[in-house]
């Protein structure tokens, strides 16, 4: 608003303004060319002399909807004021304050509509919308078959009142209710707009078509009822209630094909998990009746998954012929967690076949209500949309929408109005459906992919439904929802009502419809009968496709491999790392760096720890391996250590050395993450099953804070291998280490880890050198076994001159499991320490300035896969009863200590004794007090050369 109280007109005011300008005009031309209704108006009002203009400034739309809007009398003094307006004018101003309230009508539908649009197939009360009465708005009966301007809703340049109603009623308050007005890119809205009043939000199917939904409602409806007659009482986690899932997905896989998408990724809970796969994935019935005989104990013993956990993958052949390759994903209880993981599988699969614009692969999340709403991973995820690193071209996300989670109403499981309201942090539209009206379902999924495969983002479509049963077939539902459940009670399947919706229309008949129930019954049988064979026998395809030639097990079977590698290609390397383009300007202290790395790889200096990692990430990309390196700052590095990724100090221009090698070079991504650790570690994991030839890192700012990935620890990495036959390579670094940071800045728990280890499932390492850094990173992804790789990763030690290493460790060297004592005389021994990490160099100080050269110091680097007779070699020249003492940072309870005791007993070799030096046993890992800390330090060292 100006100084002078008058306000500028709306857009909207200004095209209601020349809408009836134009039919004035019209009417000046030719009185019967105009609609009775505005000929009538103005031959009571009008005159020759009236005149419309900007001077009419009404509220506008865009503003909150006034209870009361501005009066004519109001808009006639703002005119006169400018000296516009006639009495005559006064009248057509009229008529243009009342098209702009039908303007904020048809606004408030595409706002609003979706608050009373018949979503819910319970039919269950929505709360009125005032904004959608027209008389909120002074608009009178007498006014519903008056002429005004649509040119804001596609299809129609002038509509009768009543018309525009009926419209938008039908396009935002049927079956599908709209999310998109948050939108704020115009572009985007004015193109859903257009594709949904264009056509109503409603789909003309052919008869194929119909008769294809009737088939799919049929195939989930006739599996769920055969489940709980064969197998009554048994866990199966029914799609009861929400069966049009099936037809949605087979529609988004068709119209995926249209697009050129050739493979799509799927992830789910375990809610309708099993009828998917017989239904969508192929997954031959047989096999999942198999799983309920359960009649194998001896196959699974320690291992395996319940059925509804289970991946699979397959081939899909649409209806216009095209192939798509499906892989639906393993699956744990921990809800939503699989989300990121399949995000990371579907951008490697992106990567490896080179499709930059992100269109040939797809990936579809299936969510629970309560879930959706309720697990902070969902957000991780969705905030993974659109950044460079993580983007996928757009996910499909479907919510089937139960209106329940186990026993919690959504009164008492969220405080937003969906369950989707989370999703509205994107600027995507959210598509709330009635599962029970399966040709709005068919609607909604070709909107949506059209949607996604424009603009290349995410999109929600949140089918309602219901849960038939309890939270599985042996739980009771109305303990808790009685009134729920006496209404679902009466509810007729989705399928036998679209059945008499088709025969009503007279597209199918009673025969064709039972004819299809039929046979698939009779195929369900034959498929019973071959699973409760004798001689039944299941094919597996463990390590088939981009997996073959690698392998888990133990390491024991695994052929050593060299990861040294020649001076003249680490000096080459080396200088075309440091050498920065001239029109490049980088900061002063980056330069000085690059100078001294040029230095460490002509022999001048030794190679500290940056320097070693840049030589192996550059050394395995000019071999033709990818490696893919994410995490909080990690392009510079935490420690500022790395500056893999260079900044302009002018132009703020990126520039990373090791992405310019050389032409044939495999590609290297080393990129910041957002302030993320489950969503961040779960999307490299995925992208670690389908790049099992790269070498694929994730890096905690600090390793303490990987606690709040832990389920993505326990539920995949440590655990994929035993219960799905599931490999990954991926590496994970964790920072770690006690200098007197807090409790929350020192420790990365080792001894959680090493609490999960069994089976050769992970390696735990904590390297000292820089050379057996470089040695590990190469020997993760040149040899064939793929275990994850868990890197306790150093802070102080990344400068310290102890801990670098000649250039020549790297040329002639391997990786060191055990790092032996450095002293010419083991004979002379009195006590032996043994240790992992950084203590190392504490107590090699102390034994220097205390002059204990009775005292030998081994590192154990690899804390797992450790056996005794790794270690044998190491101790065999040391007189039996030499004390061992384990000397570690962490408190007695944390760190390796009680995993060594174990694996080492007592007495080692039945030769050593066995004790420890150790802070306390604690509840918090390390004080807050820098000086405390450097007092329980020098305690530590006291015990443990027994001062």
């Amino acid at each position: 608003m100006s100084d002078s109280g008058n306000t500028l007109p709306s857009s909207a005011s200004i095209e209601s303004l020349a809408f009836v300008e134009g039919l004035y005009s019209e009417y000046l031309n030719d009185p019967a060319s105009v609609p009775d209704d505005w000929r009538r108006y103005f031959d009571q009002n009008g005159d020759d002399s009236t005149q419309l203009g900007p001077s009419f400034s009404p509220r506008s739309v865009f503003d909150p909807a006034p209870a009361q809007f501005e009066t004519p009398s109001s808009v006639r003094q703002a005119s006169q004021s400018n000296g516009k307006t006639s009495s005559s004018s006064s009248a057509a101003l009229d008529a243009a304050v009342l098209q702009d309230r039908v303007d904020a009508l048809v606004r408030a539908y595409r706002v609003r509509g979706h608050m009373v649009a018949k979503i819910d197939p319970l039919g269950l009360p929505r709360p009125q919308q005032p904004e959608l009465d027209p008389a909120f708005y002074e608009l009178k009966p007498s006014e519903m078959d008056k002429v005004f301007s649509s040119r804001t809703i596609f299809g129609a340049e002038t509509l009768t009142l009543r018309e525009i109603i009926d419209r938008l009623s039908t396009t935002y308050c049927r079956s599908i209710g709209v999310q998109f007005m948050h939108i704020d890119d115009l572009e985007v809205k004015n193109w859903l707009q257009e594709r949904m009043e264009g056509s109503q939000n409603r789909v003309k199917l052919s008869r194929e078509e119909q008769l294809r939904i009737l088939a799919k409602l049929t195939d989930a409806t006739i599996f769920e009822d055969f489940i709980q007659k064969k197998y009554t009482g048994a866990k199966s986690f029914s799609l009861e209630g929400s069966e049009s899932l099936i037809p949605l997905l087979a529609f988004a896989i068709e119209r995926a094909a249209l697009h050129n998408v050739n493979e799509i990724v799927l992830g789910m809970a375990h809610r309708g998990r099993l009828n998917v796969l017989a239904n969508i994935l192929g997954k031959s019935p047989r096999n999942i009746f198999r799983e309920f005989e359960d009649v194998d104990p001896e196959l699974y013993m320690g291992s395996g998954d319940v059925k509804y956990h289970i991946g699979h993958s397959s081939d899909y052949m649409t209806a216009s012929g095209k192939r798509v390759h499906l892989s639906l994903c393993f699956n744990p209880s921990h809800l939503e967690f699989v989300n990121p993981v399949v995000l990371g599988r579907c951008r490697a699969k992106q990567d490896r076949q080179g499709d930059d614009s992100r269109s040939r692969k797809l990936s579809i999340l299936i969510h629970g209500d309560a879930a959706f709403a309720g697990e902070g991973i969902v957000q991780e995820t969705l905030n993974l949309s659109q950044l460079k690193a993580y983007q996928t071209g757009g996910t499909i996300h479907v919510i089937t929408n139960n209106q329940i989670g186990f026993t919690t109403p959504p009164s008492e499981s969220r405080s937003s109005t969906y369950a989707t309201d989370v999703a509205k942090m994107l600027q995507i539209p959210i598509f709330h459906v009635n599962g029970e009206d399966p040709e709005a379902v068919a609607q909604t999924v070709q909107l949506a992919m059209d949607f996604r495969r424009t603009f290349c983002r995410d999109v929600v479509i949140d089918m309602y439904g219901y849960r038939r049963h309890g939270h599985n077939e042996g739980d009771e539902p109305s303990f808790t929802q009685p009134l729920l459940y006496q209404a679902i009670a009466q509810k007729t399947g989705v399928r036998d009502s679209y059945a008499e919706f088709l025969l009503a229309t007279g597209e199918i008949t009673r025969e064709e419809s039972d004819q299809i129930a039929v046979e698939r019954r009779d195929q369900l049988e034959q498929e019973l009968s071959e699973a409760r064979r004798a001689d039944y026998v299941r094919i597996h395809d463990w390590l088939g496709g981009v997996w073959q030639g690698y392998q888990g097990g133990p390491e024991s079977e695994v052929t050593p491999v060299s990861t040294a590698v020649s001076e003249d290609v680490l000096q080459a390397l080396m200088k075309e790392v440091t050498t920065i383009p001239e029109d490049f300007n980088p900061h002063k202290k980056v330069l000085r760096l690059m100078k001294q790395r040029a230095e460490m790889g002509s022999g001048e200096r030794p190679l500290d720890w940056g320097a070693a990692e840049t030589l192996a990430f550059a050394s395995l990309v000019t071999q033709g391996t990818r490696v893919r390196l994410t995490g909080q700052d990690c392009g510079r590095g935490t420690f500022s250590h790395r500056h893999a990724v260079l900044h302009d100090v002018k132009t703020g221009r990126r520039y990373m050395p090791l992405a310019h090698l050389d032409e044939t070079q495999a590609p290297i991504e080393i990129e910041n993450s957002p302030l993320s650790e489950a969503g961040v570690l779960g999307y490299e994991y995925g992208y670690s099953l389908d790049w099992p030839d790269g070498l694929v890192i994730w890096e905690a700012q600090f390793g303490d804070f990987v606690n709040t990935a832990q389920c993505i620890i326990d539920q995949f990495i440590s655990s994929a291998e035993d219960k799905w036959k599931r490999l990954s390579g991926l590496v994970m670094l964790l920072p770690h280490g006690f200098e007197g940071m807090g409790p929350e800045h020192s420790s990365a728990r080792i001894e959680r880890f090493l609490t999960q280890v069994a089976e050769d499932n992970m390696q735990i390492v904590q390297p000292t050198t820089a050379a057996n850094y470089f040695h590990m990173l190469r020997r993760q992804v040149l040899s064939s076994w793929r275990k994850p790789l868990v890197v306790f990763t150093p802070k102080s030690l990344l400068r310290l001159p102890a801990a670098t290493s000649a250039l020549s460790e790297l040329t002639d060297g391997e990786f060191q499991r055990v790092i032996p004592d450095e002293r010419p005389e083991p004979s002379q021994t009195k006590k032996i320490f043994l240790c992992s990490g950084k203590v190392y160099y504490e107590l090699m100080l102390q034994r220097e300035e205390r002059k204990r050269d009775d005292v030998a110091i081994l590192r154990i680097e690899q804390l797992y896969p450790l056996e005794k007779h790794h270690l044998e070699p190491f101790l065999a020249d040391y007189a039996e009863g030499t004390p061992i003492k384990w000397v570690q940072d962490e408190p007695e309870n944390m760190g390796p200590w009680r995993y060594i005791s174990h694996l080492l007993g007592p007495q080692v070799f039945d030769k050593f004794p066995l004790s420890v030096a150790s802070r306390p046993a604690s509840a918090s890992p390390a004080t807050g007090s820098a000086t405390s800390h450097q007092l329980e330090e020098q305690r530590l060292m006291d015990e443990a050369f027994d001062k």
